[in-house]
């Protein structure tokens, strides 16, 4: 592929030559590589030179300080990784976002040529004229200036960026926060082919103002666009009033809650209840984390008394029935409210198959599952070695051999409607906050950076879906569900300019030495497979090329999510239907005898 921007030509070649991708931007150290990461700044005296015989004592003294700072310092990237980078990142000359760091991301015209453009309906092959951050133009033989740049894309798709409907960045959980903040994190997804993710605000002390405004804080530092749904993990008069807040002024048009975690973020059936009925009279979709916690504490109980401590103490604590009792629950009590549902990581058949009869009977259910779910089973948990097995502990958890494939089929016939990650990102030492007792592992697992690469492989080059599809449940469907469709989505003009060029005849590979995120391990470490993202433009800029990032901290756009999506079209007849038919009050007699 060729890039023409003026009179310079610049090769991209299709697969790049060297295993390990370049980043233009040293955010961060891995932690694992601190001391490798510092050397330079130690001076020679320190990173190299032997020290005279007279000295050593002194040395040896600097030595343990030097370790002792070093400690501090893996200490303070590990438990504070939201701490502000703006001025290492801009410092280095991060190449994108002039307002951001004074480094220019390129020419904001772009041509894209002779690719296949997908969109969820349609395919054509054609060109795509991109103009301050919004497409301009769809169609064959466009002709632009020499002050374009040009991209040659010719057997290729270009297709809507992906959007990852379920993050966590930053979060607090767990006696821990998230590695990936907003923006590792976000520099991860552009990197993937993923140009905008909805994180999920966790309210401080129930307070949902409280949560917002930590959550704005944290993604000042974004580099591409994000949306916010909300957490509901209290219920009274205030919070009723603050979900107002969140959907009339603060762009929020989806609220979760959990129905595992006991004592912590976990609800009963009656807050449950009251925030469906809150969220129908605001247009907004309730999310549901399916799990029966109270079955989940009973059996993480009876696994510590059968002496069962590790990791695969997690997955026989929580099996996939405690999920599927769960997702039938919220189903039917959304079904009493008649409002709609959305259930987030649908891990297994269980709750899959929960959902298919609920969209059956004509029951708007939405069904999300994540990457992990439905690439990966349950065998690395048990795992001898405790950090590898420690590395797949999530909730629900991952299933064993055989779930994955039915969420393949059920991705694949509409049953489920679109694919997200889940990506709560805790390094190995985080998570062995829990070698003695698996109820203390940090509970999460990666793929922001991995989901569209695995999906295309998993499903479009095995034949399971076409590109449309390919498109629909990483992008279009995601966007008409959070009201932000054509504007995100979708390659039409008037869309904004979040594109990405896929190579399918290229192949990738999945290692935690090449990744993005701040991570030291990857779940889907050593996968292979077919059909490379060679170029993501996100907002109109060109920030993922030849495996080279050109990303700034404080790039990246909010986008505000309106309420009464598609999904609510309709649901006054049906409630005007629901009242003519109870044939009640029934007027009675009273007698006087």
């Amino acid at each position: 592929m060729r890039t023409h921007t003026r009179a310079r030509t610049v090769e991209m070649p299709s697969v790049p030559s060297s295993p390990n991708s370049r980043i233009i931007y040293p955010f961060f150290c891995h932690a694992r590589k601190l001391h490798a990461c510092l050397a330079p700044s130690l001076g020679e005296s320190h990173a190299g030179r032997r020290p005279k015989p007279e000295n050593r004592s002194m040395a040896s003294r600097r030595a343990v300080n030097l370790s002792l700072t070093l400690l501090l310092l893996h200490l303070s990237i590990l438990l504070s990784p939201s701490a502000s980078e703006f001025g290492q990142f801009c410092d280095a000359g991060v190449g994108y976002g002039e307002s951001a760091c004074g480094v220019s991301g390129g020419s904001s015209k772009i041509l894209i040529k002779g690719g296949t453009v997908v969109n969820a309906h349609h395919q054509e092959v054609a060109d795509v004229y991109v103009e301050d951050g919004k497409i301009v133009a769809v169609k064959p033989n466009i002709k632009v200036g020499d002050d374009v740049t040009v991209l040659d894309a010719t057997g290729k798709y270009v297709m809507p960026g992906g959007i990852d409907p379920h993050t966590h960045l930053a979060m607090d959980f767990m006696a821990s926060q998230t590695l990936d903040d907003f923006f590792s994190g976000q520099a991860a997804a552009l990197a993937g082919g993923t140009t905008m993710h909805i994180d999920f605000v966790i309210p401080v002390k129930g307070s949902l103002i409280a949560g917002i405004e930590s959550y704005e804080k944290k993604a000042s530092k974004s580099c591409m666009d994000y949306g916010f749904h909300m957490a509901i993990t209290k219920w009274d008069d205030d919070v009723s009033r603050e979900m107002e807040v969140m959907v009339n002024e603060k762009g929020i048009n989806s609220f979760k809650f959990f129905m595992a975690y006991k004592g912590a973020l976990m609800i009963n059936d009656e807050l449950l209840l009251q925030g469906l009925k809150k969220c129908k009279s605001l247009g907004a979709l309730a999310m549901v984390h399916a799990e029966n916690g109270d079955a989940v504490f009973e059996g993480q109980n009876r696994m510590i008394e059968l002496g069962i401590t590790g990791p695969e103490g997690h997955v026989l604590s929580r099996p996939a029935v405690l999920e599927g009792e769960a997702t039938a629950r919220a189903i039917r009590l959304a079904a009493f409210v008649n409002t709609p549902l959305y259930v987030v990581h649908v891990m297994s058949i269980d709750a899959m198959e929960e959902i298919a009869k609920a969209r059956q009977s004509g029951q708007r259910v939405i069904g999300e599952p994540v990457v992990s779910g439905l690439v990966l089973d349950d065998s690395k948990i048990w795992d001898p070695d405790f950090t590898t097995a420690a590395t797949y502990v999530m909730s629900p958890p991952i299933r064993a051999a055989g779930h994955d494939k039915a969420l393949q089929a059920a991705l694949s016939t509409g049953v489920l409607q679109l694919v997200g990650t889940d990506h709560c990102a805790f390094n190995s030492t985080q998570k062995a906050l829990g070698i003695d007792d698996f109820r203390k592992i940090p509970n999460g697992v990666n793929g922001i950076e991995e989901r569209m690469h695995l999906v295309w492989d998993t499903m479009v080059e095995s034949g399971k879906i076409s590109a449309s599809d390919y498109v629909r449940i990483t992008s279009t469907e995601c966007a008409r569900i959070f009201n932000i469709y054509p504007r995100k989505g979708a390659i039409l003009v008037g869309s904004d300019a979040d594109i990405i060029i896929l190579n399918p005849n290229s192949s990738f590979e999945i290692s935690a030495k090449t990744h993005h995120s701040r991570l030291d391990t990857n779940v889907f470490e050593g996968k292979k497979g077919k059909g490379k993202i060679e170029v993501t433009i996100a907002g109109g800029r060109i920030v993922w090329i030849n495996g080279e990032l050109k990303v700034a901290p404080g790039s990246g756009k909010y986008v505000s999510m309106p309420p009464f999506s598609y999904l609510f079209q309709g649901m006054d007849k049906a409630d005007a239907a629901y009242l003519s038919s109870l044939r009640a009050p029934v007027k009675r007699q009273i007698s006087t005898e």
